[in-house]
C-alpha cells in the first residue's frame, strides 16, 4: 500500500501558525496538486483537526478521520471516523481494493505513520512563506530517522516548489 504523506510547508518548515488554522495560506498551485493527488489516490486520512479546519468531507474521494472521539459518527458514504490504528486503517483500505492513501496530516496524525514506518513517498509543497513559529510535519517529542530517496522537484507555479521522495525501506 502506497501511503504518501502529503504536505505544504513554509521555507521554514511550518505546516500552520496553530492547529486552528485554516488551509488557506498555501496558494492556488498547492491546492490544486492536492486535489489532483488526493483524487488520484481515492483515500485521505486525516486526524480531527485537519477534518475541522476543511469542515466537510472533500467530494470524489474516501475521507478518513482518526479520532479517539467515540461520539463522532457519519451517515456519508465518504467520511468514516476512526479510532482504529494506522496499519489496521490500511488493512482495511487494502482489503476494499484501494492501493495508495494520501496522508494529509496533522502533524499527530502523521507522527503515528511515520513511528509506524508506514509512510512510503512525501510529498512537500514549499510555499514562498516564513512563520517563524508554528507547527511542523510531526509533533514533538518525537525522534525519527527516515531516510529519504530524491524523486523529483517541480516548480509548480508562484513561487511554490513540489518534492518528491520515497521513504526508504528499514
Amino acid at each position: 500500500m502506497e501511503v504518501i504523506l502529503l504536505m505544504a510547508s513554509t521555507v521554514d518548515g511550518k505546516i500552520a501558525r496553530d492547529s486552528g488554522q485554516a488551509v488557506d495560506w498555501t496558494g492556488k498551485p498547492d491546492k490544486k496538486y492536492f486535489v489532483q493527488l488526493t483524487k488520484k489516490a481515492g483515500v485521505m486520512i486525516m486526524g480531527s483537526k485537519t477534518y475541522d479546519t476543511i469542515g466537510k468531507p472533500l467530494p470524489d474521494r474516501l475521507n478518513i478521520v482518526m479520532t479517539r472521539d467515540k461520539s463522532r459518527q457519519s451517515d456519508q458514504d465518504n467520511l468514516i471516523f476512526t479510532d482504529l490504528s494506522p496499519a489496521k486503517i490500511l488493512e482495511d483500505l487494502e482489503l476494499k481494493g484501494y492501493t495508495s492513501a494520501a496522508l494529509i496530516g496533522g502533524a499527530e496524525v502523521n507522527t503515528s505513520f511515520a513511528r509506524d514506518n508506514l509512510i512510503t513517498q512525501v510529498h512537500l509543497t514549499l510555499v514562498p512563506r516564513l512563520f517563524g513559529s508554528g507547527l511542523s510535519i510531526f509533533a514533538p517529542p518525537l525522534y525519527l530517522d527516515l531516510g529519504l530517496t530524491f524523486e523529483s522537484s517541480q516548480d509548480i507555479g508562484d513561487g511554490h516548489l513540489l518534492l518528491i521522495y520515497h521513504v526508504q525501506s528499514h
